[in-house]
């Protein structure tokens, strides 16, 4: 067996474990805590390579510290502080104040209620981040629909669709579009610019997909039970915003003051450290509101992006990227690439999932000329990333994070559920959505 037919099939069957991992068990209860070990499978696979002699050390040494963007830990450090200020204000219980805030405009109507709520979840996704929105509003659907004897299903897919829409919008949406965008130079305004209209085509047209989907059952009445509104401390909710709004403004003109992303967003997230520190000292209250924001973040991303920038780099040195890149890139024209890199990513994200799918692609896009079509790849490949979550439960993390809340609240969405709503909603989505990139392409 050649080293390149080697390193191809360890990747293969790295990704057919992943996906086997996913569907049959990809959590472990220990010490009554749920740990994740669907990263299992590509780090074995990493490992692998490593054994058997495709990668040295100082190969996977050099690509991990390399000095352009494209680098996994700067990416991880963009990614965690961001997933972090996003977490401080679900914690101090800022997310359940709006929707508590949304639940009294509703007036008893479903229909007023499913647009708000799409609304909602669409402009927090916009400025923080798909997963954490999905993750915080799926149990607080889950508990309202209960108390006022509605099916939740409407609000559980518009929910997950909208966060997996709109995140597309800006680059610290999703952390596949960090990936994706990182050492490619292009600023967070132009990337804004040049996805906005493709987001807003894909959201509405799953809003209108969505709607016409639960019309009849959105006509049921709605008699939610009363509650009072969440309380929040108000000095952790000025800092709370205050650094993540300041954050998102300093992305916005990071590549007029030469700041890198990943720099910024650490040094917004040590400062919230230090002012939530601050306000615990002066007011004589334990130090835990930081602590139970470390603890929530998603860990399990670290091994899993490393192991996967690992498997793809070995892909890279046996010049099977290349020869990815040169296949995908056949059509020359922009609306062509436009095509092919849109679809083919949106389906393959739902074979090894949305972020090794953009590791790779990443490779494969990064080997390209630079032009037009070089760009119009970049952009497809970030809403084939994007909307793949909702086609099938493996497309994204966010998915399989999802579907596993579901499972804990009793709630019954099988897989094949999934896919048909999948199908029904994701595909016109990804329609509008490539158009939409062609028009500004």
């Amino acid at each position: 067996m050649t080293p390149t037919v080697a390193v191809l099939t360890l990747f293969l069957v790295a990704c057919a474990a992943l996906i086997a991992l996913v569907f049959v068990k990809p959590s472990v209860m220990l010490g009554g805590k749920k740990i994740s070990i669907f990263w299992l499978a590509p780090l074995v696979g990493a490992v692998s390579l490593m054994i058997g002699g495709y990668l040295t050390p100082s190969e996977i040494v050099a690509g991990l510290t390399a000095a352009g963007d494209v680098n996994p830990l700067k990416i991880l450090i963009l990614f965690f502080s961001m997933t972090m200020m996003s977490v401080y204000l679900d914690e101090i219980g800022f997310f359940r104040l709006l929707a508590h805030k949304v639940l009294a405009r509703a007036r008893g109507s479903q229909i007023t209620l499913f647009f708000l709520l799409y609304a909602l979840v669409s402009v927090l996704t916009v400025f923080t981040s798909n997963d954490i929105i999905v993750l915080t509003f799926t149990p607080f659907i889950c508990h309202f629909a209960k108390s006022a004897r509605i099916d939740p299903l409407p609000y559980l897919v518009t929910e997950f669709v909208a966060a997996n829409t709109w995140s597309m919008a800006l680059i610290i949406g999703n952390p596949t579009n960090i990936y994706l965008m990182s050492g490619t130079g292009v600023s967070f305004p132009a990337y804004t610019a040049r996805m906005i209209l493709a987001t807003a085509m894909a959201g509405l047209t799953s809003l209108a997909v969505l709607y016409l989907l639960f019309r009849k059952k959105l006509k049921d009445p709605l008699n939610p039970e009363e509650s009072p509104a969440p309380r929040v401390d108000l000095p952790t909710e000025v800092v709370g915003l205050s650094h993540l709004g300041g954050c998102i403004l300093l992305l916005s003109v990071s590549s007029f003051i030469n700041l890198p992303m990943w720099l910024i967003t650490c040094l917004f997230f040590v400062s919230l450290i230090v002012f939530t520190m601050a306000i615990s000292f002066f007011r004589r209250r334990g130090i835990f509101l930081i602590a139970r924001c470390v603890i929530r973040a998603p860990w399990d991303l670290v091994p899993f992006v490393i192991s996967m920038f690992i498997l793809v780099l070995a892909l890279d040195k046996y010049g099977i990227t290349a020869a990815l890149g040169g296949f995908l890139s056949k059509p020359v024209t922009v609306g062509g690439t436009v095509v092919s890199f849109g679809v083919s990513s949106f389906f393959a994200a739902n074979v090894v999932n949305n972020i090794p799918m953009s590791v790779l692609y990443s490779s494969v896009i990064g080997g390209m000329e630079a032009g037009a079509v070089t760009t119009a790849a970049l952009y497809a490949t970030v809403i084939g990333s994007n909307l793949g979550a909702f086609f099938t439960p493996t497309g994204a993390l966010a998915g399989i994070m999802w579907t596993g809340q579901l499972h804990d609240h009793g709630v019954s969405f099988s897989f094949t559920r999934f896919v048909r709503y999948g199908v029904t909603v994701a595909v016109p989505a990804l329609i509008a959505a490539l158009l939409g990139l062609r028009l500004c392409c």
